[in-house]
This record gives structure tokens, sequence and C-alpha cells, in this order.
């Protein structure tokens, strides 16, 4: 089979006295050598894009970490500038994209902010710089000029025993990276917890009775996805799930020919 097409979210962002719609290259990296899928930035436009053409034409939807946040107004949060950078954009495209991805059953992984996003279209809300909050750790990266560094494997998370997680992992605790100011305040009612941190900060959930595979994680297995194995087998599972996918609409397609 051909490589089948997997929508990627994509960043709003100024570089020399312009806007681009930008997705960072380690994820669409790993969507091409982990996943194996063809990866396909969609441009935040908001309403402006027909995304249930978009859903029609793919076979997957990866939603990426990024710099900004979720506009907190999306779930009743504070709106500073302490708690930025915001993409309204991005928010506007990637929400009723998660949304209707799930409605779909187009499989959806979802990766950092990608996972906050997932909370957030789902009805759930964010606790803003979770490593003020007493109790918790501090998720944020190591300070550092190296990238390597700053996406080290470094904090242990518990993965639910029989969960859709540790199907794909075969493990109850990996080592993960964590690079993230924000997390999980309130879980949808549709989310699951997959995986925690041990503070508790939810690090992976999935939609309860989803009609497709449905994956959000709050590190980034798409650094280390050529050479940590659960990193590698995060994306597989992926990608296998998108050419069954693929392969089902062929078929489909096929019969009504």
């Amino acid at each position: 089979m051909s490589q089948p097409v997997v929508a990627v979210s994509a960043d709003v962002c100024e570089l020399n006295n312009h806007t681009w719609h930008a997705a960072p290259q380690q994820y669409l990296e790993a969507a091409v050598s982990g996943a194996g899928v063809f990866p396909l930035i969609v441009p935040s436009f908001g309403d402006r894009l027909d995304l249930d053409r978009l859903l029609f034409a793919i076979d997957g939807v990866m939603i990426t970490g990024s710099g900004s946040n979720v506009h907190p107004s999306l779930y009743g949060g504070d709106s500073s500038e302490a708690n930025g950078p915001y993409d309204p954009a991005r928010d506007s495209t990637t929400l009723p994209l998660i949304w209707k991805a799930i409605e779909e059953g187009v499989p959806l992984l979802a990766i950092c902010r990608g996972l906050q996003e997932l909370n957030v279209a789902l009805g759930g809300a964010l606790a803003a710089e979770i490593q003020e909050h007493p109790g918790k750790l501090d998720h944020r990266a190591p300070p550092s000029d190296s990238r390597d560094v700053r996406f080290a494997l470094r904090q242990i998370v518990t993965v639910k025993a029989g969960s859709c997680l540790f199907d794909i992992l075969g493990a109850t605790k990996i080592k993960v990276n964590s690079v993230h100011r924000h997390a999980v305040a309130r879980l949808a009612s549709q989310l699951q917890v997959e995986a925690v941190a041990e503070d508790g900060t939810v690090e992976a959930v999935t939609v309860r009775n989803s009609r497709g595979f449905v994956l959000g994680v709050q590190w980034h297995p798409e650094y280390w996805v050529k050479s940590d194995g659960p990193s590698a087998c995060i994306f597989r599972a992926f990608g296998n799930a998108v050419r069954a996918r693929a392969a089902k609409r062929i078929g489909v397609v096929g019969a009504a020919g």
C-alpha cells in the first residue's frame, strides 16, 4: 500500500516579516520514519476550512506539540500573558478537527499541546504552570542549549495495566521526556487516563469506547522515535491504525465502484 495521508496541525508564526503556517520537522520525520505515513500540514484557517472534506480524503490526524498554549478562554482559565504565548488560529482549527476525527473514527495521535487540545476539545480544563502547584514536579525541560538534553528521557510514568497504551507498550513503567508547563486539570468526561507521572499528572489519555485509534501523550515520543523502544511503538501503532483505515476505505470505495 502507498503511504496513507495523515493531516498534521500547523502553528501560526511570524518569520522575516511573513506569516507562516508550519510544523516542526521532528514530528514530520517521525510520521514518515516511525509511522510510515505521508504527513500533510493543514493550515490554521479555522472555520474557513471544510474539515469534513479533509477527513474524507485522509486516514489519520496528528496534533503536534508547540511552544504556544491553548487559549484559556476556551476552558475558563486565566488568559494573562504569563500563561502564553497563545495561537488562537491553531486552536480554532485543531479543536474542531479533533472532535470531527473522533466522531468519524479517524486515527488520532495527539502529542503534548495536542493532548491538552484533545482534553479541551472534549470539555476538559487545563492547569497553568503546574510546577508552581503544591506537590507537583517541574515538568519543564531542563535549561540547556542542547536539544538532546532538553528532550532527554528522565521522567518515569506509570501505564495503567490493561489500557490501550499498555497493549501498545507491553509495560507498566516507562521513562519519558517532559517539556511542558500546562497539564490536565479537569479531565473531559469522554477521556480515560492511560498513564500518570509520579506526582499524579496525567501523561496519557484515550477516548472511552472510541470508534478508532485515539491516543494523547503529554511527552514527546517523536524526538526519540528512531532510538527509543516505547517511542517507536507508539508511532508504529498509530501507523498501523492509519493503514488499517486506509485499507478499509479503499475496500469500501472498490466495492462501491
